[in-house]
Order: C-alpha cells, then structure tokens, then sequence
C-alpha cells in the first residue's frame, strides 16, 4: 500500500508544469533578446542590463527614462483555445482568462493543450553606470492534454525594487556590474482530476518568500575590429535563500548560476551594424535535469539608422526571430520564440509571440 501511494504521489509530481529557470533564468524578459534567443548578455545597453548583464550599463549612450514599460506574451496553445471564440478582437479580449485557473480551463476542454500568459511592467531610469526601477512579472500556465485528463496549473508573480550599478576599468574595454532586487515571489503549481472544481487556496497552496537577489555581470571586449567581447554572468550571486516565509511554505530554491558568451559587432557600413552572439547558460549544471544542448543559445541582430532593427536566433532547441523600431521616446519589440515543452530535445515545440511597449525620454 505504502509503494502504491508513493508511486502515485511521484507521478503527481512529475506531472507538474515547471517553470522555464534552467533555459530563461532572468526574473524579467526582454523581447528583444527573446528575439536572439536569449544571446543578449554582452549585447544588453539599456535598462534590461539589470537582469541580463549588468556590466551592460557602461555602454549606456543617454539618460533613459521609461516609465510605461510593458511587456506581452502568449503562446499557440492559448491562441488556439480562443480562436473558436469569434474574431480576433474577441480573442484578444479573453485573455485575461489566461490568468485564471477557472477561465482558462473551460477553453483548453474544447481545444486541449498549453496555455502560456505573461505580463510585465519594468518601469526605470537608466544612466551610464546606474539604473533604478520597479518590476511587476506575472506568469501563468495551464495544461489539459486531452478533455479527460487532469487539469495542470503554475502561477508565479515577482515583484520588487531594482538598483544596478557599473564600473569600467581600462578606458572601458574591462567592466564590472551588480544589480540586486528585493524579490518577493509568490507561486502555486497544482493539478486537479478531471471533473473536480478549481480550488486554490492562497494559505494551503500558494506558496511566498521574499530574497535579496543578486546579478553579477563582467564584460571584457578587445578595442579591435568586430569588437570581440566575452561576458560572464552569475545569477542570484550572493547564494540567497529565502527569508519572510508566508502562506504554505517557501518556493523553490534559486540556486547560484553562471552563464557565459561571447560577440562579435562589426560594422558593415555607416548605416547597418550588425550584432552575433553565442552563449551557454548553467556551466555549473545546477539544473540537472535539463539537457546541455536546451542551454546552448545563439542569435544576432541588424541595426539601421539605430532605429530599425530585424534579429533572428536560435535557444533551447529552436528558432526566434522578431523586429524592433526605436525614436527618441518610444521603444517598440515584436518578437517569436519557442521553447521545448517535451522529455527531450526538440521533441515538442511550443511557440511564443511577445509584444514589448516603452514610452518616456
């Protein structure tokens, strides 16, 4: 009896959605990087440097203030769960009931699959050497494989203050960067068997912990053609663990990781530069589980006028690609991406498309 119910509990287990940490572990996304698959770290100028690279600031050009900062994503699986519902107004329109377990289930009995909603706000100023601001990430997932089978549920939302800071050393070809959040995290991952209710409750099911968490970024580049640059970048650096426990418990641990890239900027005429850069993430292997090859990302960007921008890459087993338009106030990124939802490598695709808005001067 013991064996029969250890065995259904690890199965139960096993079938939980899992956030994406090994292959996409910053706190926040930027659509441009989703973009380059992820190949962003000895690319990153701008305020995203707090949670790419935070060596990144000391390539900042000018004072960057945004205060309407939004980022929007969903997937095929959400996409097709609402495209029985009328016009694409219509759909658009449901997905707020991407964030909820009870609206998003009735959608994904007609049309089974995943259900993937994200959204941002990452309002900031941004300096040479320096940045402060606020995140806001909300995710939330769903899984029904068929009409029958159990319905899958992960929610997680991060918020919490962001300062960063720079250093440049050797007339900038050496630079040093630390950013650090007071994250507080609050997540729920949970099944229910076909025909019951959607219950969760915050004191039984959620899970919320508070951290501070460190990025320590470092960005070498070599004042010769092409500009060849090698990052390195440890994530939650001060090997945090989780302190003002509330609700049922802690969530899971972050542990300390480091990733690495390298790049290559040559000019190719007065108007076009282009960008290529190949990275791995977790060298350490904290994440184990994962395979190697689902870490490996790559990807490059071309830049007209710095103002028109088309960018392709490759992560976790599959392409990306998107656009970017940029003025003297507004910030505009549309961007595709996917990530592999199956045991193994390119087994299961599941296809991403993300919006990103910044307004301010």
């Amino acid at each position: 009896m013991r064996l029969l119910l250890f065995l259904l509990v690890s199965l139960n287990a096993f079938a939980l959605l899992e956030f994406e940490d090994a292959t996409s572990p910053e706190l926040i996304k930027s659509a441009r990087a989703l973009a380059m698959g992820g190949a962003y770290m000895s690319k990153v100028d701008d305020g995203w440097s707090a949670f790419y690279n935070p060596a990144g600031l000391g390539t900042v050009r000018k004072l960057q203030f945004h205060l309407t900062n939004i980022h929007i994503e969903t997937n095929n699986g959400f996409l097709d769960a609402t495209s029985g519902q009328g016009s694409f107004l219509d759909a658009i329109s449901s997905y707020s009931d991407a964030f909820s377990a009870k609206g998003i289930r009735p959608l994904l009995a007609d049309t089974p699959g995943t259900s993937l909603a994200r959204v941002q706000l990452y309002p900031n100023i941004t300096y040479r050497y320096f940045s402060i601001g606020y995140m806001y990430h909300q995710q939330q997932w769903a899984r029904l494989e068929n009409p029958t089978a159990q319905f899958e549920v992960a929610e997680r939302v991060d918020s919490g203050p962001v300062a960063a800071f720079n250093i440049s050393l050797l007339g900038g070809i050496l630079k040093f960067g630390v950013s650090g959040v007071l994250l507080t995290r609050q997540e729920v991952q949970k099944d229910f068997a076909h025909g019951t209710a959607i219950s969760l409750s915050k004191t039984n099911d959620y899970k919320k912990a508070s951290m501070t968490y460190l990025t320590a970024g470092m960005r070498l580049t070599f004042p010769v053609y092409a500009l060849p640059t090698f990052s390195v970048v440890y994530r939650n650096a001060g090997s945090q663990d989780w302190s003002d426990v509330e609700l049922s418990g802690a969530p899971n641990e972050i542990p300390q990781t480091m990733d690495a890239s390298f790049s290559l900027t040559p000019h190719l005429s007065r108007t076009f530069r282009m960008h290529f850069e190949a990275g791995a993430r977790d060298l350490t292997n904290e994440y184990d589980t994962v395979k190697a090859a689902r870490k490996l990302h790559a990807g490059f960007e071309i830049g007209f006028l710095r103002a028109m921008f088309f960018r392709a890459g490759y992560s976790d087993g599959w392409g990306s690609g998107g656009i970017g338009v940029r003025n003297r106030t507004t910030i505009f990124d549309l961007s595709t991406y996917a990530v592999e939802m199956g045991d193994g490598y390119r087994d299961k695709e599941d296809r991403r498309y993300a919006i990103s808005i910044s307004s301010g001067f």
